[in-house]
């Protein structure tokens, strides 16, 4: 039996030359998958206590599609790594063997970040933005930011607030211009300038949040009416990177899973919303022939009907299994158009 071994710089090289567009198709087949209810298979997932982590196995299916286990060692004692040491066994659907292992730790970031791309696709009302907010400096705001410029030629702005001034927000700044030196990046301290921290929220047509916070990041009232919000960092009941207020103000939230954020997504468990104020955005896509290699099509009524409810659109993703399964399948079919690139072993 033989295998491709990707490692994260192999991951790196393959995921730079795929188009946002194509991550943003491929996360849409996945939730109208999930909404649907057919088509896939995804285990709760099952953990094991280790001496310095909490490894998390992850199995899911999606048909049309492929086939992994997932492999998530969660430190046990808070530490600062540049992500979770992550890893992927994708199986071969023929034979059943081990098709190929790969290093999954850049690929959460990217298959949250296109979903949220979705969202904003599907959602934001400004037709042409230009100004882009981010809160937190990891992977996850790296990936949302980057994502997003290429998707949004008109963005020039880009502020990213950070708790702290630390080399990580440093070096992020510097990938950021690098990767796109037609936009202007600036850099804010949370707290340290409520009023320039009031501005630029006034000012932002799209805001992503990546924090594990647990009280409101910005007032509710700095949000202006249009503006489109994908929440990403909070995955307990007891975080909440905005307030309740916030949520009111939208009115409908748009959901990656209503039974995973009712339980999971700590603004939704405060400020009360049940699972009939949370639309799927499965519900959002539809596919001819449910095929994954068709392009979305968007159900305009129903995204008209969310956008309506409010004077603001949020997206609250608390991460599913099957995009996982997605976007690693991607990755190797494409590493075995190029597999000279890539370790082989028998």
């Amino acid at each position: 039996m033989s295998f491709l071994i990707i490692t994260a710089a192999d991951v790196s090289r393959i995921v730079s030359s795929i188009h946002h567009s194509r991550l943003e198709n491929l996360m849409a087949f996945v939730f109208h998958t999930l909404s649907s209810g057919s088509g896939f298979d995804a285990p709760l997932r099952e953990s094991i206590t280790m001496a310095q982590h909490n490894a998390l196995f992850m199995p899911a299916r999606v048909q049309g599609l492929g086939t992994s286990i997932k492999v998530v060692s969660i430190p046990r004692h808070l530490v600062d790594q540049g992500g979770l040491p992550a890893s992927s066994l994708v199986l071969d659907e023929t034979t059943g063997g081990i098709r190929a292992i790969v290093n999954a730790r850049q690929l959460t970031a990217l298959r949250t970040a296109a979903g949220s791309l979705l969202a904003t696709r599907l959602l934001l009302s400004v037709r042409d933005p230009t100004t882009f907010l981010a809160f937190g400096a990891g992977k996850q705001i790296e990936a949302h930011v980057d994502l997003h410029l290429r998707a949004y030629s008109t963005i020039k702005t880009c502020t990213i607030v950070n708790k702290s001034d630390n080399q990580r927000l440093t070096d992020l700044i510097i990938r950021l211009k690098s990767a796109h030196p037609t936009v202007t990046f600036q850099s804010l301290i949370l707290k340290d300038d409520l009023t320039r921290l009031e501005q630029v929220t006034r000012a932002a047509n799209i805001i992503c949040t990546a924090t594990s916070s647990k009280e409101p990041l910005f007032e509710a009232k700095w949000v202006s009416p249009g503006t489109h919000l994908n929440l990403i960092g909070s995955y307990t009941p007891e975080m909440a990177e905005v307030s309740s207020e916030l949520l009111y103000q939208a009115g409908k939230v748009v959901v990656d899973s209503r039974e995973a954020c009712a339980s999971e997504a700590g603004e939704l468990i405060k400020a009360k919303f049940n699972e009939e104020d949370m639309v799927e955005i499965g519900t959002l896509v539809h596919f001819d022939n449910d095929s994954p290699d068709a392009d979305y099509k968007k159900v305009h009524a129903l995204c008209d009907e969310v956008r309506q409810a409010g004077k603001i659109t949020i997206f609250k993703s608390v991460g599913v299994g099957l995009q996982d399964v997605a976007i690693t399948n991607m990755v190797v079919n494409l590493a075995g158009e190029i597999g000279t690139l890539f370790s082989s072993y028998d």
